[in-house]
């Protein structure tokens, strides 16, 4: 499946990659002989324990490496601000509470709630996807049904 990102989003997972092959696999391997060190591996506690996060490390390199082999980093200038898209920046007012919120629109592994960065996955992130500004969005969120008028789409 291709997702798509922003070179910064790309950039941090690239690194993230490269991070968890080298010092990880080096962390790990130095728990392993740590543990192995300790004697009778047949009932060595903490040998399993560092296979078994071993196991894991290595589980999380092979998806991330899958992440990165289907990834695209999305042309900005061939956005069409008129209706809500990825890497969108959405102003939206909550028409219940009149609150006012603006986010972007990103890939899964960008989603930042504190930076802004809503997941194109996220409820609301699906809910606003194509809409046009002046539409009011009805979105299925856990806590109910809420409706969002989206006020603006720009880039950034």
């Amino acid at each position: 499946m291709v997702n798509y990102y922003t070179e910064e989003g790309l950039q941090k997972l690239k690194d993230e990659l490269q991070d968890l092959k080298g010092r990880g696999r080096a962390d790990m391997a130095r728990q392993i002989a740590e543990a192995r060190d300790k004697g009778d591996l047949s009932e060595n506690a903490e040998y399993d324990a560092a296979k078994d996060a071993q196991g894991l490390l290595e589980l999380k390199i092979s998806k991330l490496e899958q992440v990165v082999a289907n990834a695209r980093v999305i042309d900005e200038s061939t956005i069409d601000t008129s209706k809500v898209s990825i890497l969108s920046t959405v102003k939206i007012k909550n028409v219940k509470n009149g609150a006012e919120s603006k986010y972007q629109i990103v890939a899964e592994e960008e989603a930042d709630l504190k930076a802004g960065k809503i997941s194109i996955q996220s409820p609301i992130g699906k809910g606003l996807m194509g809409k046009e500004a002046g539409e009011v969005a009805e979105i299925n969120v856990p806590a109910g049904k809420m409706q969002f008028e989206i006020l603006d789409i720009s880039l950034g």
